[in-house]
């Protein structure tokens, strides 16, 4: 039996017919868009349009120009804090970010940039109440994730998104563990940029992600890349508008046409319907885990506030050996380590031993949670 329990990383499998329609786009269209004069290109720039609007939909943004096509979350969240911030701007960031938040950071404060974390509790919960303590005159912007990659914690974003309105600073969001599978409001939440990829819980391929941003904060960044757009192309000025501002050169047109059938499946399907299926196998891992002696739970014990990641460490034994026992004896794909998110680690108290991560989708079965439990008392005896 062969389990996969590393959505987290990357979700397999993924959304029914995708890769049907990147084969088909490779077979049958195969050009590029906004630089053909045809028949064929106009219809790829067709579904590239309608992959942007249905983007829009699922987070609540008006404008479908500024959906922003990037290879994956890491570019996206790059393009934005590499774009937006100059010296002697400070940002605010929770102790659970990815390295992806965190690396561009740490690089920019060599350059001027200043930033500070608000802190969690060993549960990964962001202790809201010291947010407004730590804005100063110069902050510019807070930067978080919705859901720690480690442990799953939610963060407050409606709430954290309120105090950034009330005090005039820009909110980003790092959405790599929740798009597709959380109801996201950008609007309703004070978002200014959504920073997503396709190849997680938008169960489409890897290679493609992107990002939403007000035309506020979009005036503000300096791209970070460019090129040819297909358009102005007698001027060798950048162009302003958006997306072309930030879409230099040629986008991934295949992986775009599996998001796009990807999107329509989690349209059809219901994300609410996911996440009802995904929290119940949750609970169910939760709740057998709490039976195996010398184990801990890393994070909070049930399912309210969390996304459907688990992490857990052993009393007795080295995780990378239970990593490697559960794939080699068990067939249970999983992850251990660090998951590129030292911060969240040190927070969680687990650094620098890590953790054995199981990340859930909903295309898993009760059959394999109960399987992986009853490994893991096998193995752990």
């Amino acid at each position: 039996m062969k389990v996969y329990l590393d959505n987290a990383s990357t979700s397999y499998p993924k959304a029914p017919d995708m890769v049907k329609a990147m084969t088909d786009f490779m077979e049958n269209i195969g050009c590029n868009i906004n630089r053909g004069g045809y028949e064929n290109s106009y219809g790829a720039s067709g579904i590239v349009t309608e992959t942007r609007e249905m983007l829009c939909e699922l987070f609540n943004y008006p404008d479908s120009k500024n959906v922003i096509f990037t290879p994956n979350v890491t570019y996206s969240l790059n393009y934005i804090i590499k774009g937006l911030l100059k010296r002697g701007d400070h940002v605010l960031v929770s102790s659970m970010e990815h390295n992806a938040v965190m690396r561009p950071l740490v690089q920019m404060s060599k350059e001027g940039v200043a930033f500070n974390r608000i802190p969690c509790n060993e549960k990964g919960e962001l202790q809201t109440e010291e947010i407004e303590k730590m804005i100063r005159p110069d902050t510019k912007a807070i930067i978080m994730t919705h859901s720690s990659n480690v442990c799953g914690t939610l963060m407050p974003i409606k709430a954290v998104g309120q105090i950034c309105k009330k005090h005039n600073i820009k909110f980003i969001v790092d959405a790599a563990q929740t798009a597709g599978a959380f109801n996201i409001d950008m609007l309703e939440s004070n978002i200014d940029a959504l920073a997503f990829t396709g190849h997680k819980s938008l169960l489409g391929p890897q290679g493609i992600g992107g990002f939403i941003v007000r035309d506020e904060i979009a005036s503000q960044m300096v791209p970070l890349i460019t090129g040819g757009t297909g358009s102005m192309s007698e001027s060798e000025e950048y162009p302003e508008f958006l997306p072309d501002k930030f879409e230099p050169g040629t986008m991934n047109i295949p992986g775009i046409f599996g998001l796009n059938e990807a999107l329509k499946y989690l349209k059809s399907f219901g994300i609410a319907n996911i996440l009802e299926k995904e929290l119940m196998l949750t609970e169910m891992m939760l709740d057998g885990l709490k039976s195996i002696p010398n184990l801990k739970l890393i994070g909070l014990p049930g399912k309210e506030n969390r996304a459907p990641v688990i992490s857990i460490t052993s009393l007795k034994h080295d995780n990378a050996w239970i990593g490697y026992e559960l794939d080699s004896t068990f067939g249970i794909m999983t992850r251990v380590g660090l998951h590129c998110s030292p911060s969240s680690h040190k927070t969680l108290n687990t650094y620098p031993s890590g953790t054995v991560r199981f990340s859930i989708n909903h295309f898993n079965t009760q059959d394999e949670i109960s399987y992986t439990i009853e490994s893991l008392k096998k193995l752990l005896k």
